[in-house]
């Protein structure tokens, strides 16, 4: 209920400092208003050859392309309109709602970033709120499709660190030396997101992190490191089922349960875009004590712009470690011993090759066409979701998406 009205608060909040953006301007146009008014938005539609599961963009949507529906507009499609407020030099303030499929197959708007700025020099400041978690190259951008070249960023590396934003506070402070720029943020907060189909919701507590990003002329590098300890209470029921074995049901429900479990993620990346081409890759490695083991991924991607056209392609590839477990040998425990086989499964074994181009055919607007093919590793997964009975892991997945990305 809470969550619900904070929904509503944000999105009429939003409305109303539109109305003042809009008569700011129209009252004073010389002047630079103190709301400004922005927004952005994605039409897709996606179709996927595996019919036994769903392609999705996030595993926080509960279904998308494959088995739920032969062509969707879920997996890519969002709205967002943005607000924000400069009371003075120092203190400045941002809304940013979201309308996009969410983990209960509503298209709710939710509030992706709502913080206050103080900026202490012109090279430090400080915000409270909730901010962007900067984990990846695109992290800042990540749900503005029409600042980057692909249709969505791969999920095989930006999946390892599915959710977007932290609330709590974070740290910024830019060095300049010469043409060479370098930010180091800092960040601490707590983060709540709720599964597919109202399955519990995952909490990350006592988050905190630092990422560097260096810029110097057509080259941008960062590197980032995040910590946190992740609890996934919908587990706990068939971990404590296990704990009824004995030490050897211990053992395991202790080596795989998500209570308050640490959860470590190490990220880089490299971009470098003088202009007419760009080229730009990102690795990421995932260490929890968890079911959710150790994964560890990377991509490359390069393309050439010919004017208003940029062909691209991306190789991506997923690892994780052991994607079954020998569980118990006692009698009655075959159930939950497929049930955690079947949690482990889940984790991203595979490669996929992406080749794709965008058109820029008007000004703040592009279309995308991308073709993945995509090898799933032996005993997983993949990045699929929405797995039905008849699904058999491993084998061979090839997605098209069209996009439509707009910004205003």
């Amino acid at each position: 209920m809470i969550e619900r009205i904070s929904y509503k608060l944000a999105f009429i909040a939003l409305l109303v400092l539109a109305l003042h953006a809009i008569g700011a301007h129209a009252d004073d146009a010389a002047d630079t208003p103190m709301f400004s008014f922005s927004g952005f938005g994605t039409v897709g539609v996606v179709h996927s050859s595996e019919d036994q599961a769903d392609f999705t963009s996030s595993l926080f949507k509960p279904n998308g392309t494959g088995h739920t529906r032969d062509w969707s507009a879920d997996v890519d499609s969002l709205i967002a309109a943005q607000v924000t407020a400069n009371f003075t030099p120092q203190l400045s303030a941002i809304l940013q709602v979201i309308s996009e499929q969410n983990y209960d197959n509503t298209y709710r708007p939710h509030v992706e970033w709502v913080n206050i700025r103080y900026q202490f020099t012109p090279d430090f400041s400080v915000r409270v709120g909730r901010t962007v978690l900067p984990a990846f190259l695109l992290s800042d951008t990540r749900k503005v499709g029409y600042t980057y070249p692909w249709v969505r960023p791969p999920l095989e590396v930006y999946g390892l660190l599915p959710i977007s934003n932290s609330d709590g506070l974070d740290l910024s402070y830019r060095l300049h030396l010469g043409e060479l720029s370098n930010t180091l943020q800092v960040e601490v907060g707590q983060k709540d997101a709720e599964f597919v189909n109202n399955d519990g919701t995952v909490e990350a507590r006592g988050t905190w992190g630092l990422s560097n990003t260096t810029e110097s002329g057509p080259l941008t590098t960062r590197i980032t490191y995040q910590k946190t300890y992740l609890t996934i209470a919908s587990l706990n029921a068939l971990f404590d089922a296990f704990r009824q074995f004995g030490p050897q049901g211990v053992a395991i429900a202790d080596k795989y349960d998500s209570n308050d479990k640490p959860f470590n993620f190490l990220g880089i990346g490299v971009s470098y875009d003088p202009g007419t081409w760009f080229v730009m890759g990102e690795w990421g490695h995932v260490d929890t004590h968890s079911s959710i083991g150790k994964r560890t991924a990377w991509y490359v991607s390069g393309g050439h712009r010919f004017g208003t056209f940029t062909p691209y392609v991306i190789y991506a590839r997923a690892n994780a470690d052991n994607l079954s477990d020998p569980g118990l040998g006692a009698p009655g425990a075959a159930g939950l011993n497929a049930a955690l086989n079947s949690i482990l499964s889940t984790k991203p074994v595979q490669n996929t090759l992406s080749i794709g181009g965008r058109w820029d055919f008007m000004k703040n607007a592009d279309l995308k066409l991308q073709f993945d093919h995509t090898d799933i590793g032996a005993g997983s997964s993949g990045t699929l979701s929405n797995l039905q009975p008849g699904f058999q892991p491993g084998g061979k997945v090839n997605v098209f998406g069209a996009t439509i990305d707009f910004v205003f």
